[in-house]
C-alpha cells in the first residue's frame, strides 16, 4: 500500500465540511467503547468516500508551486456578471465572516489570510478588508452576515461557516444581496455561492492515517483511536473512513476515546489503556495533543507506537527527534489564501471553479525533514503546510502570534 502524494481535494458539495465545537457531551466512562466493523450509517456516504479516495490520485490543475491555486477536476463558472467597472473597481471592499480563530489550525490560517490580503491591498486589487469573528457562535455569525448584507457596500462576501444547517439561510441571504459569495473550509446546504473552496475532505484524511497503520503494523496488532468530539461531520467522516480501512484489515481496534483535544485527558486515557495491555498504534482524527499521547508511552516505559498525527510542528518535531514511525495527515491550511484570491478573480470577471478542491497531501517521513527545515523558526502550534512563505509578513507574522 502507498500513501498517495498527488491529490487535489474535494468532497462533493452535498457533503459540505463542518469543523466546529459540538454540544454533545463526551463519554464519562474511562473505558473505550467498542465500535462496529463498519462505519455508522448516519455519517458514512459510500459514494463520497470512494470519490475522495480516488481524488487523492488525481493530478491537480494549476501552478505547481502554488497549491492554493490548484484545483482537481474543476468545473469553471462564468463570473462576468460580477466584474467591477469604473470607480467601483478601485480598491473594492471585501467582507469576511469567520466562524472563529478558536484553535491553532484556524489561527495559522487566519494569519496567512491576512498576509494575502496585505499583498492584494499593496497591489491595489482590493481595498478595505472588513472582518467579523463569530467565536463559534451561530447566532453571532448570522448577525454578522446580515450586517454585511445591510451595509450594502461589500463587493464580495467570504464566509467560513460555524455550522452547516444553521448557517445555510444566512448564506442564502448573502447570495440574494447580489454580491458574489465565497464559502470555504466548512460548507452549507446550498450551492448559491459562486465557489466553495476546500481540501479533499475527512474521508481522505481518515483513510490516509488508517492505511498507514495497516501498512506498518503486523496482523493482530492493537490500535487505539483518539477522537476530539462526536457529531462534527468532517471528524465523523475521518473516523468512518478509518473504520472502513480497519474493517478490511487484521488489526484489532480497541475502540475510541473522546478527548476534546485536551492534552492532559489524552495522556490519562492512553495511560489507562497501556495499563490494560499493549497499544501498538494510535490513530487520531486531529493532531492536537499528539505529543501528550506519546508522553504517556514514555512515562509507562513502553516503546512508541506507530502513530498518525497531523502537520502541527510540535508533533512533527517529536516525530523527528524520537525517530517514531509516523505519518502527518493534512487538512491543507494554505486554503486560507484561496478565498481572497478567488474574490479578486471574481471581481475581475475571471472564471473560477464552482467547487474549488485543493490538494491534501499527507506528510511522510520522506518529506518530513524538508517541511521542518522550512518551518524551523516557527512556533510549536504552527502548521507545516501553511503556504505563506512568499507573503509580505513572512516569517514574523506567524512567529508573533
Amino acid at each position: 500500500m502507498r500513501i498517495p502524494r498527488a491529490a487535489l481535494a474535494g468532497g462533493a458539495a452535498v457533503s459540505m465540511l463542518l469543523m466546529t465545537a459540538c454540544t454533545t457531551d463526551a463519554p464519562t466512562d474511562a473505558s473505550a467503547p467498542e465500535e462496529s466493523a463498519s462505519p455508522e450509517q448516519d455519517w458514512f456516504d459510500a459514494e463520497e468516500y470512494e470519490t475522495q479516495l480516488a481524488q487523492r490520485d488525481i493530478e491537480p490543475e494549476g501552478p505547481e508551486d502554488q497549491p492554493w491555486l490548484q484545483a482537481i477536476d474543476p468545473e469553471m463558472v462564468d463570473t462576468s456578471e460580477y466584474r467591477l467597472e469604473g470607480d467601483a473597481a478601485e480598491e473594492p471592499t471585501v467582507c469576511f465572516s469567520n466562524a472563529s480563530v478558536s484553535n491553532p489550525w484556524r489561527v495559522t490560517g487566519w494569519i496567512t489570510m491576512q498576509q494575502q490580503v496585505e499583498a492584494l491591498q499593496e497591489s491595489g486589487d482590493i481595498g478595505e478588508f472588513r472582518v467579523s469573528d463569530a467565536a463559534d457562535d451561530d447566532n453571532q455569525q448570522i448577525s454578522d452576515i446580515q450586517a454585511f448584507v445591510d451595509a450594502g457596500d461589500c463587493a464580495a462576501i467570504i464566509i467560513s461557516p460555524s455550522t452547516t444547517a444553521t448557517l445555510t439561510p444566512a448564506v442564502e441571504a448573502a447570495c440574494e444581496s447580489g454580491a458574489p459569495v465565497i464559502v470555504f473550509d466548512r460548507g452549507v446546504n446550498t450551492d448559491c455561492a459562486v465557489t466553495f473552496i476546500h481540501p479533499i475532505g475527512g474521508y481522505a484524511y481518515g483513510a490516509d492515517a488508517a492505511e498507514f497503520l495497516v501498512e506498518e503494523l503486523e496482523p493482530g496488532s492493537t490500535v487505539l483511536a483518539l477522537r476530539i468530539l462526536p457529531g462534527v461531520d468532517v471528524l465523523e467522516h475521518r473516523w468512518a473512513a478509518a473504520q472502513e480501512v480497519f474493517g478490511d484489515s487484521e488489526l484489532e481496534v480497541l475502540g475510541y476515546e473522546f478527548t476534546e483535544g485536551d492534552g492532559a485527558q489524552i495522556k490519562d486515557l492512553v495511560t489507562q489503556h497501556l495499563q490494560r495491555g499493549d497499544v501498538d498504534g494510535i490513530w487520531m482524527d486531529a493532531g492536537d495533543g499528539a505529543v501528550a499521547a506519546l508522553e504517556a508511552f514514555e512515562d509507562a516505559g513502553q516503546p512508541y507506537p506507530v502513530f498518525s498525527g497531523e502537520d502541527e510542528l510540535s508533533f512533527m518535531r517529536k516525530w523527528q527527534e524520537e525517530d517514531i514511525t509516523a505519518l502527518a495527515p493534512v487538512y491543507s491550511n494554505f486554503q486560507w489564501r484561496t478565498p481572497v484570491l478567488a474574490a479578486d478573480r471574481i471581481l475581475d470577471g475571471e472564471e473560477v471553479p464552482q467547487e474549488w478542491v485543493l490538494p491534501q497531501n499527507p506528510i511522510t517521513e520522506a518529506d518530513r525533514d524538508e517541511y521542518l527545515e522550512r518551518n524551523a523558526d516557527m512556533p510549536s502550534l504552527h502548521y507545516a503546510q501553511f503556504g505563506g512563505e512568499d507573503l509580505p509578513g513572512f516569517p514574523e507574522a506567524w512567529q508573533d502570534r
